[in-house]
């Protein structure tokens, strides 16, 4: 089994379903996309540069979906959040299914790898 596998298989509910769900709707979207492991966390990259992650945080209760170059979609997607004063990475935070509109997340995946494909580089700040 594969180290992303084994973390989404690790994670309890309604975390893990989340994650599956999240990770199924990035695979079909963006099938040139590249899962890997890194950091002890599920990564996606796209045009070689990583574009997402999955993770939950220490001290939280909701799935975070981690745009690394987020600061330059929260404009034109207000779902991304920047709730932990990070410099670049704004996130979608999950605490059901439910919350996810999926038309407007397969939106942002369309536009994050578009504008990841212009960059030089993915971490810029």
């Amino acid at each position: 089994m594969k180290p992303v596998e084994v973390y989404f298989l690790n994670q309890k509910e309604p975390y893990q379903s989340i994650m599956l769900y999240v990770r199924s709707v990035i695979l079909k979207t963006l099938p040139e996309v590249e899962e890997r492991f890194s950091y002890k966390i599920p990564f996606y990259n796209c045009h070689k540069k990583p574009m997402i992650y999955l993770n939950v945080l220490k001290g939280t209760n909701y799935v975070d979906v981690a745009f690394v170059q987020g600061i330059l979609l929260e404009k034109q997607f207000p779902i991304l959040k920047n709730d932990n004063n990070r410099k670049q990475v704004r996130s979608v935070q999950l605490k059901t299914l439910e919350e996810l509109d999926h038309d407007n997340f397969v939106a942002l995946l369309h536009e994050a790898c578009n504008v990841l494909g212009k960059s030089k580089k993915a971490w810029f700040i």
